[in-house]
């Protein structure tokens, strides 16, 4: 099929199962703005001066992206320091870096990042950028460019012309992996004490991780070869070797600090070098089988995992080095017991496992990518043969686009990422980072082992905005992630809350076209799902939530106060067939994994579900894991304005309350009409019509359904009922009527029975179009 076939508007059969707030809807046979097409809002202005006062109730996403809300850099903030701009003359005159010569341009890229490093980062700032600029045409590269130069910008002339071809030598291609020969296997690729795991989450064209080696692995990194040295680099940061335990608070001496606060107590060894006032800290909290047992994962046949999935990299707002506490910028998202064992839990699999604040000793800031393209070329492989496969073409060459571990305040903006490896853009314990107008289309390597994602794992207060994705496997949160808005992107694949305790990310804003080939089943080269196991037999939809007992296999479950609201998300359930809406009422805030005050798992009448396959068309609100009982009126819950909308708070509206808004005037009128009928149900729409002399600012119809009808979808209104009565709310974009104006809304319904008893600001309806 096309990969911009356009949305079809045909009348739509009803689901098997007509759910309520939080159901599967359908799209109106005739409505164009129920569900816009694919089309990402590049461009869109997310400054602070826009941000949105934090909504009550909701997490504060006011400082989500590059430096906590700032404008990305301008051509004033810029180093003067002739030394510290690399233009395209320079490139080729210094390095020999030439575009379209055929020639490995490699070292001489890294060797200019280099130079910036040593005679620019150090005096830099995110008012004095380096630059490198490369000219139009075609560089080529052959191993992965250590992008560790502090304040640093990698520009192009344009996304279109000017292009890295990456064909990965055979000291980056992986050499150990599974005895399947399915995938890149990291616990075989070893070298003296280190394996390949610690170059998680793999080898990628641009990495921006410091290559800083911790002296207790100098002798191994001198000794190792080419292709196993990078095991090494970056160990100065790893929390083995930076990290310090920590000890109970003073009155909760199981707890080193609890959800909420800022203060964490340190234990009595370890250096506090590193712990000093604006420096980066990431406290991980241990597993316990407790927190297990919070997740709904146990009993479980997998392994239960000594390791940390609750983390959060923090800025240190001040040390006491007398009482060994340091204070965080903001409060803990999580309890953080002191081990494993002290919150009363059994140990896994007998031992003991501590919590940690780690510093990054050599953390990598201030870099951005922009104005260019880059792609994995593949001698042998067609392109074509990777759409919609979800298997692995080539496991050895699972690399990476950009990759950002350690590393914070940096940003990729106007690039085009074709047929990479793996993951286009990928995170692992970064911070602030802000992801726009960025087109990423296609992977080699879209299977087993997690390959082929748009990937946020470990990855805090960032900004992915404007971006189009394609041909992608998922656009994935994972492994504590937290903080992050999504906001306005293009996707035709899901919205994946992949596990992991990922909490507090709002969506918002997005097109999420799903079709029916975005499937785990559809997989022609070395099947079989991330954790082990074969693919899954269901259909992926627009979100994917990471139940407990499935996630488990990798990371843990999804945690909690995830935000979906205003995204115009469909899904086509058969091959040829018709997209289908998706958590339709685009106005009502769905909050994942919460039941109104504390974490709740999803569950089916009170049974947690053990995997999102499968379940995902079933209503969770009510109390059974999503929490829909606010609507906003605004078209963003981050934004004060998308579309000159100012917003209003939102209020607090179980979906079977119905409520009335002030009447306007007895001068209003609501007209209906049935605009076409299927055997199992039928299509009508209202037209308010005002004939008052002056404006009005809002309006809502009301009217009963006989029983045996229900409404199974809407469009440009918001919709709340109580048994058969239903309100019918304006929309942000048709709320205010003109005199003499009229504004629309329809909806689809299931039976015959047509509306009753209608109203309009108190006043009978009257009337058909």
């Amino acid at each position: 099929m096309s990969r911009k076939s356009p949305l079809r508007r045909a009348v739509l059969p009803a689901f098997a199962a007509v759910v309520a707030t939080a159901a599967l809807l359908q799209v109106p046979p005739d409505a164009a703005d129920a569900a816009p097409g694919p089309g990402s809002l590049t461009g869109l202005d997310v400054g602070a001066a826009k941000r949105r006062t934090p909504v009550a109730g909701l997490y504060d996403w006011s400082k989500a992206g590059y430096r906590g809300g700032a404008a990305l850099p301008s051509s004033g903030e810029v180093n003067p320091n002739a030394t510290c701009q690399v233009t395209a003359a320079e490139l080729a005159s210094q390095y020999n870096v030439k575009p379209d010569d055929g020639t490995d341009d490699t070292t001489g890229i890294q060797a200019a990042i280099d130079g910036i490093k040593s005679a620019c980062s150090p005096s830099g700032g995110y008012t004095k950028l380096s630059t490198i600029t490369f000219p139009a045409g075609r560089f080529d590269v052959t191993h992965e460019i250590h992008v560790d130069a502090d304040y640093l910008i990698l520009r192009g002339a344009g996304k279109d012309v000017t292009r890295f071809v990456y064909r990965p030598d055979t000291n980056t291609l992986y050499d150990s992996l599974t005895p399947d020969g399915s995938d890149w296997d990291e616990d075989g690729m070893t070298s003296g004490a280190g394996k390949g795991g610690w170059l998680w989450p793999g080898r990628g064209l641009f990495r921006v991780q410091s290559r800083g080696v911790h002296t207790s692995y100098a002798s191994d990194h001198a000794s190792a070869p080419a292709n196993r040295k990078d095991i090494f680099e970056g160990t100065i940061n790893v929390h083995w070797k930076a990290g310090v335990k920590l000890r109970g608070k003073p009155g909760d001496t199981a707890f080193a600090a609890r959800m909420g606060d800022k203060v964490v107590h340190l234990g009595s060894g370890g250096a506090l070098t590193s712990f000093a006032a604006g420096n980066l800290v990431n406290i991980r909290a241990a597993n316990s089988q407790r927190f297990y047992e919070q997740q709904q994962a146990t009993p479980t046949t997998f392994p239960l995992l000594n390791t940390h999935i609750r983390q959060q990299i923090f800025t240190i707002a001040a040390l006491d080095p007398t009482a060994r506490t340091i204070t965080l910028d903001k409060p803990l998202e999580y309890d953080v017991p002191v081990n494993s064992t002290s919150d009363g839990s059994a140990p896994i699999d007998g031992a003991v496992y501590d919590s940690k604040a780690a510093p990054l000793v050599d953390p990598v800031v201030g870099v951005g990518f922009e104005n260019f393209g880059f792609t994995q070329d593949m001698p042998g492989l067609n392109p074509a043969e990777a759409n919609n496969n979800y298997g692995n073409m080539a496991p050895a060459a699972e690399m990476h686009g950009i990759v950002f571990k350690w590393a914070a305040n940096s940003w990729v903006r106007g690039i085009r990422a074709e047929m990479t490896g793996s993951h286009p853009i990928v995170t692992e314990e970064a911070k602030n980072l802000q992801i726009v107008d960025n087109e990423l289309d296609g992977s080699w390597n879209k299977g087993k082992g997690g390959n082929g994602y748009f990937r946020g794992s470990r990855v805090w207060d960032s900004l992915y905005a404007g971006n189009t994705s394609t041909l992608l496997r998922h656009f994935t949160f994972q492994w504590s992630a937290s903080g992050n808005v999504v906001i306005g992107n293009s996707f035709d694949s899901d919205l994946n809350l992949h596990g992991g305790w990922e909490r507090n990310n709002l969506f918002e804003l997005n097109t999420v076209k799903v079709p029916y080939a975005h499937r785990s089943g559809n997989c022609r080269a070395h099947c079989g799902e991330e954790g082990g196991g074969g693919p899954d037999d269901s259909n992926w939809f627009p979100i994917w939530w990471g139940a407990g007992k499935k996630a488990v296999k990798w990371s843990g479950a999804t945690g909690y106060r995830n935000v979906f609201f205003n995204n115009a998300m469909t899904k086509q359930l058969t091959d040829n067939g018709p997209y289908n809406d998706f958590y339709a009422d685009r106005h009502r805030i769905h909050v994942f994994g919460w039941d109104g005050t504390a974490y709740k798992h999803l569950d089916v009448n009170g049974t947690p579900i053990t995997d999102w396959a499968k379940n995902e068309q079933r209503d969770y609100t009510g109390g059974h894991g999503v929490d829909a009982t606010r609507t906003d009126a605004t078209s963003s819950l981050f934004l004060k304005s998308v579309d000159g909308t100012p917003p209003s708070s939102p209020t607090s509206q179980p979906s079977t309350t119905t409520t009335t808004s002030p009447a306007p005037g007895a001068c209003l009128n609501a007209a209906f009409i049935r605009k076409s009928v299927w055997g199992g149900g039928y299509g009508g729409g209202f037209t308010v019509t005002n004939s008052c002399p002056d404006a009005v600012g809002s309006w809502a119809v009301e009217f009963d359904l006989p029983a045996g009808t229900t409404v199974t979808g809407s469009w440009s209104s918001v919709l709340t009922k109580t048994g058969q009565h239903h309100r019918f709310g304006n929309a942000t974009h048709n709320g205010s009527v003109k005199p003499g104006g009229t504004a629309t809304f329809g909806f689809n319904a299931a039976g015959q029975g047509l509306p009753v008893a209608c109203t309009i600001a108190g006043t009978k309806c009257g009337g058909t179009e």
